[in-house]
């Protein structure tokens, strides 16, 4: 399989990041957006690009906003900054 693009990897960690926020399992996001469990699985690891119905669907099983999530997709691709 090929490398997970930049952007597929930081949507992947920002679902990550908000399910154990949210103390969910993938199963139990899965459930909540109406989604098989190995998909968000493969979100997650940056493998899967989800439709925008797949976003809308992960968002509201966060229960969040999909800006949310997004803003949480972009401060997970932007690289640190240098304390200089």
């Amino acid at each position: 399989m090929s490398q997970p693009s930049p952007d597929r990897a930081a949507l992947g960690r920002a679902v990550r990041r908000l399910r154990l926020e949210a103390q969910m399992t993938q199963e139990d996001l899965a459930h909540a957006a109406g989604l098989h469990w190995t998909y968000v699985g493969g979100i997650e690891r940056g493998e899967r690009n989800p439709s925008w119905e797949n976003v809308v669907k992960l968002a509201r099983g966060l229960n969040t906003r999909v800006s949310r999530l997004a803003a949480r997709a972009e401060e997970e691709a932007t690289p640190p900054r240098s304390g200089g």
